[in-house]
């Protein structure tokens, strides 16, 4: 759906009453009867799993599924794959300038990314009333996966020049990506880069915003915008570096105190969390969810720009009546 997504930002700024935009897809395991294993594997079986998702909640925009082994295992990572969790990657392939340097970077379609590509192309056409976002892995965080996350932190300090390789690499991808998916018709992408929250102010520059800009230069327009999640403890102390990535919407985990963020955020953008998605969502009670969303609709929405989300990627078993109760929430705390 060709929508003039500056509006759409304007709009959810100005309207009273806001509605929420959860990262909210791999539950929809449940609705379906199907495992996790079987839905990351089929395009009909995903964008079926959004229009059901669209039809069930009442949500700013609709949501692809936020995969983050995808694009790694296109590159050649090894992933596990289980039936009820999101994949996860095994191993490194990158461990010296050598292997940098001879980095393959994958065709946009190889793997999987082939059949996340194809199920947007078929949610655009089921969805009509919302917005849809496609999920990709931030620069650092694919660099992290392909290095391992520990071994990429200590080369940014002792060899940098292999995390500059991997991240020229990965940044050339996933630009050819996120075009992809602009071109088959979705309204932006929400760009995962969590590794970067481990970073000091100085090192998100160089190794992570720096290349997010890069992406973000190279596809966002009043048509296809990006929101740029991090949900990193130190997320506040990074928020300089963070919005220097020029994203239209940004996203925080729950490790933060959300309204402490507000106090950085530029009242023309849009600023989404954090309610906790582990510990709420996932292993939470109807009453539990209710009181943090409540919390935290009451400190942050005096901001005009604040949108009420999960902290992250809500987990495939979290609780329906969880997740129903975020919603209840919502409409209670406008209905005072």
């Amino acid at each position: 759906m060709k929508t003039d997504m500056n509006r759409w930002l304007k709009d959810l700024r100005e309207n009273s009453v806001k509605k929420a935009l959860p990262i909210l897809s791999f539950p929809v395991i449940q609705l379906m009867n199907v495992t996790v294993k079987e839905l990351i594997s089929d395009s009909d079986m995903q964008a079926n799993g959004m229009k059901l998702m669209s039809e069930r909640i009442d949500s700013a925009a609709a949501v692809s599924l936020m995969d983050l082994s995808v694009e790694a295992e296109a590159f050649g990572s090894k992933i596990c794959v289980s039936e009820n969790e999101v994949p996860t990657v095994i191993g490194r392939i990158v461990e010296s300038l050598e292997d940098a340097e001879n980095l393959k970077i994958p065709a946009v379609g190889d793997a999987r990314t082939g059949i996340y590509l194809d199920s947007m192309a078929k949610a655009v056409k089921l969805i009509h009333d919302r917005p849809i976002f496609a999920g990709i892995i931030g620069p650092y965080s694919l660099t992290g996966r392909l290095m391992d996350v520990s071994e990429a932190m200590i080369k940014c300090y002792e060899e940098p020049e292999i995390v500059h390789k991997t991240l020229a690499a990965v940044t050339e991808f996933l630009i050819e990506y996120a075009r992809k998916y602009k071109e088959v018709g979705v309204n932006g992408i929400i760009i995962a880069e969590p590794t970067a929250g481990i970073l000091s102010p100085d090192l998100i520059q160089e190794f992570s915003t720096d290349y997010v800009k890069k992406i973000i230069e190279a596809v966002q327009d009043e048509s296809f915008i990006v929101i740029y999640h991090n949900c990193g403890n130190n997320t506040i102390q990074l928020i300089d570096s963070i919005l220097d990535t020029n994203a239209s919407a940004f996203h925080f985990g729950n490790a933060i105190d959300m309204a402490e963020m507000m106090k950085h955020i530029p009242v023309n953008k849009i600023a989404m969390g954090n309610v906790d998605p582990a510990g709420q969502f996932r292993n939470g009670t109807p009453e539990s969810i209710r009181e943090q969303t409540l919390k935290i609709m009451n400190s942050c929405s005096k901001y005009p720009n604040f949108v009420i989300s999960s902290g992250c990627d809500i987990p495939p078993l979290a609780k329906w009546d969880n997740i129903d109760s975020f919603f209840k929430a919502i409409k209670e705390f406008y209905q005072q």
